[in-house]
């Protein structure tokens, strides 16, 4: 009796989750399945590198990954969220959006890849070894230009076949890393993995979009798409280069500024912090398309907007809290004495995620509202804020100073900043009001 009750209960909540919000909860579950496989993964397999390869060494590798990393938004022409919006409003024109989008971001990585090696020449003309590693790691941004395939499976809500097509690379090149390790391969061998498991995940989409029943010999590339695309990824574009300056930036500061050793504590603790970051981007990209498509009921798109976040806060500040109580304990434990320095860059790094999950969670705001231009300017602000930070504390503080200036530069740029315009002010209200006590689970509602 009681088995039939309990199962009569389920069912009733069963109905009560439309085919919408499990298709939502089904392609967020891939998404974190990626993310969790390669949380679990990379950091064991990055925590075994960073041991073998020093914090000198380490420090050198991050350095060219951060170097490079400057220049893979000039590879996506902030095209992400436009073609998935274009290709959810007009699915009749899916090839020749996917087309014109590959063919702008196959232009795009060319260009990437001869402003990273060039910067670098200019910078540091007598840094052989950082001009190899820059030249091996940025064949990665040419690989990119195939994650146009990507968008059309998030349009569909369908990310297993992205999920399946890049674990299988990451889980192969993790093997490769680990034989690296056991045949004490030289530095330059760990970014050449870096650049195949990028070839590899490449071939891994093409082939999951042939097989689900597409043919890219059908894409077709427009002028006048092309144009129309970049009139409204412009304003993305510069914003998601400024958020990379003051994402990336402080790395390439620290180098320049105290050497490789800070780099290689300053990456040991972010490569902790920023692990997390998979979570908002899992979520966000999951329930986007919902939120969109309620862009004409009011209620309806603000308070699935106010569940985001609520949800986005409400994560973040239990991870912060955790990581910044264990700091020292995670960082002996994973990454031995030799790096006991990141323990404290750690405790205050973690927090940047409070501001990295709130300003992710207000992408399907400014897609939908055409607020971009909006985004960029509080991108830059925070880009300059940061610099001027690191330029301050960096000497004084080494690695601690640029984990307080990137705490500093996202709090402002990622919310501050949107009390100061008069669009973005119910967002700014919004965000405060997501630290109060909220319902958040259903976005169906």
């Amino acid at each position: 009796m009681k088995q039939s009750v309990l199962g009569a209960r389920i069912a009733r909540e069963s109905d009560k989750i439309g085919p919408g919000l499990r298709k939502i909860m089904g392609n967020m579950g891939w998404l974190m399945v990626d993310r969790i496989v390669r949380m679990g993964t990379g950091l064991f397999v990055g925590v075994w590198v960073a041991r073998y390869l020093g914090p000198a060494q380490f420090g050198s590798l991050n350095f060219a990954l951060a170097f490079v990393a400057l220049f893979a938004t000039i590879t996506t022409l902030g095209l992400d969220g436009i073609v998935i919006r274009e290709l959810l409003h007009h699915p009749e024109d899916a090839h020749e959006i996917l087309g014109t989008s590959l063919a702008l971001r196959s232009v795009g990585s060319l260009v990437a890849v001869c402003g990273s090696i060039g910067s670098l020449r200019l910078i540091q003309p007598n840094d052989r070894q950082a001009l190899l590693l820059v030249s091996i790691i940025s064949l990665t941004l040419i690989f990119q230009a195939f994650d146009t395939i990507d968008y059309l499976f998030q349009s569909q809500v369908q990310s297993k076949i992205t999920v399946w097509a890049k674990n299988a690379a990451f889980l192969i090149f993790a093997v490769v890393r680990v034989s690296l390790i056991y045949v004490k391969a030289p530095l330059w061998t760990f970014a050449a993995a870096n650049a195949g498991e990028f070839a590899l995940g490449a071939i891994g989409l093409v082939l999951g979009y042939r097989f689900s029943g597409g043919r890219m010999i059908s894409w077709k590339s427009s002028k006048k798409r092309a144009i129309q695309l970049l009139q409204q990824s412009w304003p993305a574009l510069f914003s998601g280069m400024a958020i990379m300056i003051y994402m990336r930036l402080d790395m390439v500061m620290l180098k320049m500024m105290k050497g490789d050793l800070a780099v290689g504590l300053y990456s040991a603790a972010t490569k902790i912090s920023e692990i997390w970051y998979f979570i908002p981007a899992a979520i966000v990209s999951s329930v986007s398309p919902a939120i969109m498509r309620a862009k004409d009921d009011h209620e309806l798109f603000y308070g699935r907007l106010r569940k985001l976040f609520s949800l986005m806060t409400m994560l973040a500040c239990v991870i912060g809290s955790l990581v910044a109580l264990a700091s020292h304990a995670i960082v002996r434990i994973l990454y031995s004495n030799s790096y006991s320095g990141a323990a404290p860059v750690l405790a205050v790094h973690i927090w940047a995620s409070v501001f990295v999950f709130l300003g992710l969670a207000q992408a399907p705001w400014d897609i939908t509202k055409n607020l971009l231009k909006l985004s960029l300017y509080r991108s830059i602000a925070g880009a300059v804020i940061n610099v001027a930070f690191n330029v301050v504390l960096i000497p004084r503080y080494a690695a601690l100073g640029a984990a307080i200036a990137t705490v500093v530069s996202y709090a402002i740029s990622a919310v501050f900043a949107n009390a100061l315009s008069r669009e973005t002010r119910p967002i700014f209200f919004m965000q405060m009001r997501s630290f109060l006590p909220a319902k958040i689970w259903n976005f169906s509602d």
